[in-house]
């Protein structure tokens, strides 16, 4: 039911952050509205993920959480023989975030691959860097989207006591505490949703997407551009028995192509930001000259429907946290799939915030103050904007034939394959 109206405050500015001007509502104490300690908006990977970390939190164990998602609720029929496009690459960090609330046993049990090599060679040069690991542990895993999705959705059914779930809930306004309130408002976020439901929350994270709803409400700045760029993602049928764990990347001057190991020796995904031409492009793949590297399996064909099209992009807001709100995942990045960090960053994110609230929540503070969430925010920040860069730097300086940065390239490459140290840092980045 939704809270009496007992007077409109004025247009201010949010302090101590300034940005544009926010409007805010008085609220009556008498408010019959359902009170949450936190709502996530956004029910995708990353949105569900921060529901279940937090549900299976023993310091939320007496919390109450929501999570809103706009779709429906999706139903994982039994697998089969068809494999979907729509997959992530998931770091062993990743995997154990996944790992703490019991997630990652459903997805052992259901269908992944894991890959524990990456090659990584440019189409101007000989120049190659090999990443692989002398145990040969797993460098990451390729698992399909819908896959974990499910077991994020297992996992929330099993702690409905402390998450409540609402599917085709989209909400359609956010109303702010007054920054001096008066003794009849309400110190928390305001939640409309489409039906006319309301809700009030101590804290509310935005999960939904990189045009979050949640942080242009807030008034947070958004830095963005598209590369006019699309990837192409396909499934593929290989030619011949693999072993089927390496990860095969080649840069073109019109955008890397990969190729991702995927299920059993004849499937694998293959992802072309070129976006034309399979076939031909595959082949590309291969070195013009054999030297002490190993050469990816031949492309017997594409499964055609299973091709999609999306627009590539970058984007970073200026603030992760404002009082009584978090940014995670892409409401607060959006990165090139070149480097396949891109949930793995939004967990990252699930990581630190949950770390900083539970220890808010274990003394007993308030879950929407900045005293710990600008904690989370610096820490992620400094991760989050060195990847950002790193990966955007990539991509422009392998989308040139200039024979000055062919050269360059080639030289960095070189060096960093022979250097063991500088290699086994950048594997300890990646997979955290």
């Amino acid at each position: 039911m939704a809270a009496r109206l007992v007077s409109r405050c004025g247009a201010v500015r949010a302090a101590p952050h300034s940005g544009p001007l926010v409007s805010c509502r008085r609220w009556s104490c008498a408010s019959t509205d359902t009170v949450y300690d936190v709502v996530v908006s956004g029910g995708g990977l990353v949105g569900a993920a921060m529901a279940c970390a937090l549900g299976y939190h023993i310091h939320f164990h007496d919390k109450k959480i929501l999570l809103l998602e706009a779709g429906p609720k999706k139903v994982l029929k039994n697998l089969s023989e068809t494999y979907s496009n729509r997959v992530s690459s998931i770091s062993p960090g990743s995997a154990t975030l996944l790992s703490s609330f019991g997630a990652w046993d459903h997805i052992c049990n259901m269908r992944y691959r894991a890959f524990r090599r990456m090659q990584v060679w440019d189409a101007c040069s000989e120049a190659l860097i090999m990443f692989d690991k002398d145990n040969l542990d797993d460098m990451g895993y390729i698992v399909e989207n819908d896959v974990i999705m499910h077991a994020l959705a297992k996992q929330l059914e099993a702690v409905s006591d402390r998450v409540t779930v609402l599917y085709r809930s989209k909400a359609i306004r956010y109303t702010w505490p007054c920054p001096f309130p008066m003794a009849d408002s309400s110190p928390w976020v305001h939640i409309t949703l489409g039906d006319g439901s309301t809700f009030q929350t101590k804290l509310l994270i935005g999960a939904d997407g990189h045009n979050s709803g949640v942080r242009q409400a807030a008034g947070i700045q958004n830095v963005s551009w598209n590369y006019d760029q699309s990837a192409v993602v396909a499934t593929l049928h290989l030619s011949e028995a693999t072993e089927n764990n390496v990860a095969w990347q080649r840069f073109l001057p019109s955008g890397p192509i990969a190729l991702l190991p995927w299920s059993d020796a004849d499937h694998t995904d293959f992802i072309d930001t070129a976006g034309a031409m399979l076939q031909y492009a595959v082949g590309l793949l291969k070195p013009t000259k054999v030297s002490a590297r190993q050469l990816p399996p031949s492309v017997a064909r594409v499964d055609a429907k299973s091709r999609v099209l999306f627009p590539l992009g970058l984007g970073h807001a200026a603030e992760y946290v404002r009082p009584r709100v978090a940014l995670i995942g892409d409401a607060a990045h959006r990165v090139h799939p070149l480097a396949g960090q891109g949930v793995n960053m939004g967990f990252g994110d699930i990581s630190s915030l949950a770390h900083h609230l539970s220890t808010a929540a274990f003394n007993g503070k308030d879950l929407g103050s900045m005293s710990h969430l600008t904690g989370y925010e610096t820490e992620r920040q400094r991760h989050n904007t060195a990847l950002l860069a790193a990966t955007d730097l990539l991509k422009r300086l392998y989308s040139t034939s200039a024979s000055p940065l062919v050269l360059l390239r080639t030289w960095g490459l070189q060096a960093t394959n022979a250097a063991s140290p500088l290699k086994e840092q950048i594997m300890a980045f990646a997979s955290k």
